[in-house]
Parts: structure tokens; sequence; C-alpha cells
């Protein structure tokens, strides 16, 4: 059974003009991003050593702890059509990119739920093991430090701070206690294409870390804040892809077999036809988020009303994440909805997850029938497919993709496989639609 992959998204934007080096400016562009889930033997962080099981209980620990990163109050061209490819790393995904002039490349948690793009730096006075040479700004003809009186220092809030030589310093924590604090600065990241020359955007304000440290892969350099935030990669990219980015999430089963998931911007990123269901982007603080509202969750016939979460009651009470596996809800909500499921099972036989992670199991015998669920966002009734709810945690362990959680609530990446899911930035709204994500 599935787990996740996903996402992530770029609202904004674009200048077309070919550069010295072969490179594409956009404006007005369309591009897509192939993904690639961590366990898939297509990642570079596969470990053949681990079991599925051992996978799959890293990814549901990992979506548990992740919902803390959620409770900080702030975080401390042309049509050409072009394409990057990201690798998840275990419920963060994995971005290659490039910095600087000549392009020096990275590969950096892709991460809706933070807003810096940052990379470590050398020299660096405290760092994460790291297999790849750190990014050296001196060696880029486009680095530039930026000064503590610029708007984009401005931007960071409390969480910048003033060098001696009047620099812009930035301190970020994120909710895991990882850390990094280094010089903002601005430089070109280049996107690769896999259907033409690399795309170039000038300027782009970045993080130059030299103190990192947390849970981090030493096969990654560092993280791409693809947030709602101002100084996300997202909203850096500006207008000219009209605020527009969508999804499609293949199942890892469908990953294994050679398939890949895909992020769409711009043009490409319209999700149309029919079956479209849309629901409204609700904005609150911090903008990091991209926060929607759930009304309530159906489990068969019956429906639950969904009471809100401490991101709120009637608006905006939880927040759509590509980062997190498991489907997360308030504890009082999530006993009356497993209860529900409970009830709906037919010839379900209880068994235990090992791991003690999840609490709803069952042993998968052809004849068990599991029920229909239903996410009733405001507008929008997204009816979820089995692979959405239940995950095959072993060969006779079937579990339920939701558990609890003290605070907040999540729609977490395992319920949006196969379905093509777009955010319209500038129109406040996300939509779903039910899709072969392995057809696109």
């Amino acid at each position: 059974m599935a787990t996740f992959q996903s996402v992530i998204s770029f609202a904004s934007a674009i200048a077309l003009c070919v550069a010295t080096f072969g490179c594409i400016c956009a404006h007005n562009a369309g591009f897509t991003m192939e993904l690639v889930h961590r366990d898939s033997p297509k990642s570079p962080l596969y470990n053949s050593q681990q079991t599925h099981l051992q996978r799959l209980n890293k990814a549901m620990r990992r979506s548990v702890s992740r919902v803390h990163h959620f409770q900080r109050t702030a975080a401390t061209v042309s049509s050409k059509e072009f394409e990057s490819e990201i690798i998840a790393n275990g419920g963060e995904y994995l971005m290659s990119l490039s910095l600087g002039t000549p392009p020096f490349e990275i590969l950096a948690i892709a991460d809706t739920g933070s807003d810096l793009i940052w990379t470590q730096c050398t020299p660096c006075d405290k760092c994460y093991k790291q297999i790849a040479p750190l990014f050296d700004p001196k060696s880029s003809k486009t680095y530039r430090d930026l000064s503590c009186d610029t708007r984009q220092c401005q931007n960071l809030g409390e969480s910048s701070s003033c060098s001696s030589e009047q620099l812009c310093q930035y301190s970020y924590y994120y909710g895991d206690r990882s850390f990094t604090n280094g010089n903002l600065a601005v430089d070109t990241v280049t996107l690769p294409s896999t259907n033409g020359g690399p795309v170039y955007f000038p300027k782009t304000v970045i993080g130059c870390g030299r103190r990192n440290n947390g849970i981090f892969d030493k096969k990654d350099s560092g993280i791409i804040g693809l947030g709602g935030g101002p100084l996300s990669l997202v909203s850096q990219m500006g207008s000219s892809v009209g605020g527009k980015f969508s999804y499609c999430l293949v199942p890892f089963s469908s990953e294994s077999a050679g398939n890949s998931s895909k992020l769409h911007f711009g043009r490409n990123a319209v999700v149309s036809g029919s079956g479209v269901l849309s629901t409204p982007l609700i904005s609150k603080t911090p903008d990091t988020f991209y926060y929607l509202t759930l009304q309530a969750m159906s489990v068969g016939d019956k429906k639950i009303e969904f009471g809100g979460s401490s991101f709120g009651g009637s608006e905006g009470n939880i927040i759509i994440d590509s980062g997190t596996s498991l489907t997360l809800f308030p504890v009082n909500f999530f006993t009356e909805f497993a209860t529900a499921v409970e009830n709906a099972v037919i010839n379900g036989e209880r068994t235990q997850d090992a791991s003690g992670l999840l609490s709803h199991c069952y042993r998968p015998t052809p004849d068990l029938k599991v029920p229909v669920i239903t996410a009733h966002f405001n507008g929008a009734d997204v009816v979820l497919q089995t692979l959405n709810t239940f995950i095959l945690i072993s060969d006779d362990v079937l579990c339920l993709a939701f558990n609890s959680t003290q605070s907040g609530a999540i729609f977490g990446n395992v319920a949006q496989m196969n379905f093509l899911i777009g955010y319209d930035i500038l129109g406040k709204s996300v939509s779903f639609k039910s899709t072969d994500c392995t057809q696109l």
C-alpha cells in the first residue's frame, strides 16, 4: 500500500530571457517538477536494509512529531515548460536546484511548512555532517549579502538581527528543534529542466547558513521553503505564473514501478474539467501555512461535525501539508471518527500495529470491507479512496491512516494521493480532482 509523496508548489513567477550559459529566466511560464518518494529505489536516501514496515513506521513517527512544527506562531519567460526533480526525505521532500553563478547544485528539503530558502555555507561555524560540498558564496559572481535596512531583512521580523558590519543575520528554529543561523543574501536560483534548458531566478533571497543543526540527513544541504510567506520560493517567484501551482502524488507502489509524482506551476497548474471541487484558502497568521476549513468527516452515511482545532474553530481549522503522511485530528474528534470507522468495518478482524503508533488495524482478509470516508471541506466534499484512508503496514496488518494529536489538525499526504490538487494563491482557493496520477 502506498505511502505518500508530495508536493509542493510554487505560485509565482518568472521572466523570459536567454542567459549567457543557456539558462532561461521565466515570465508568464508554466513548468513542472518531478517528485520521487524518499523510500523509492530511485531516491539517494533509499535504504535497502530497511523493511517496508520499518520505513512506514518511521514515516508515521514523523507525522506525529511534525504537528509541533505548525504550532509556532511565526517563522522564527516564455510559454516554455520546464521541469526539475524533487526527492522526498522522510516525511519531507528533497529538491534539487542550483545556487549562484556559475550554478552550484544542492539537494535540500522542500518544505511547504516553512518559508526561508537556506543552505549550508562555507566557512561554517557549526554545521551538521553533509556528504556533498558546502556552498561557497565567494565562488558566486551573483551572491550579495543584504544589509539590515533592506525590505527583505525587515520581512524576517523577530527572526533577524544585525551584525557589527550592519549585515542582516537570520535565525530560524523549527518545531523539531532543528535550527539554522547565518547571513541573509540574494543570489541566482537555477532550476533544471527535463524538457529544455535550465531556468534561473536572479536576486532570490536565500539564507547562507553558518550554524545549522537538527534532524537533517547527511545527503541533503538545507531547506527550500515553499510556504506562503514573503521569503518563500513560492512568493519570490512572483505573480507571473498567476499565483498557481498544483501537484499529483503517486502511490508509493506506483513509484516503485517507475512512475513519478508531478508538480505543476503557472499555466500548467490549472485544475479544470469535470469533477473539480474547490474550497477557500484561508489567510491566517502565520502566513507560512496553507489553512483550509474542514466542516465534517463522513464514514459511510454517518457524518461527524468537526468542531475545529487549536488552529481555529469555524474557519482555517486544518492545514494541508505535503510533509506529513498521516491525517491528524484533535483527540476528541479522532476518537469519535475512529469509533465510527470501527462500527462501519465489515468482517473486520482486529489486530495490532507492532509499533503501537496506529490504533485501528485489521487483518486484510478477502472478505474485509472498509467504509467510504469523505472529507467535507467548505464547498468541497472530497471522497477518499481506500488507498487514502488505510495503510498496509505489513502483509497481515492494515491500519487506518489517521491519528490523534494534542493540538492542531493536518490533512496529510496519504489522503492526497491520486488527487490533482491545485493552489490558487491569488484567487485564495485549493482545488481537488480525483486523478490517476501515473497518467500525468
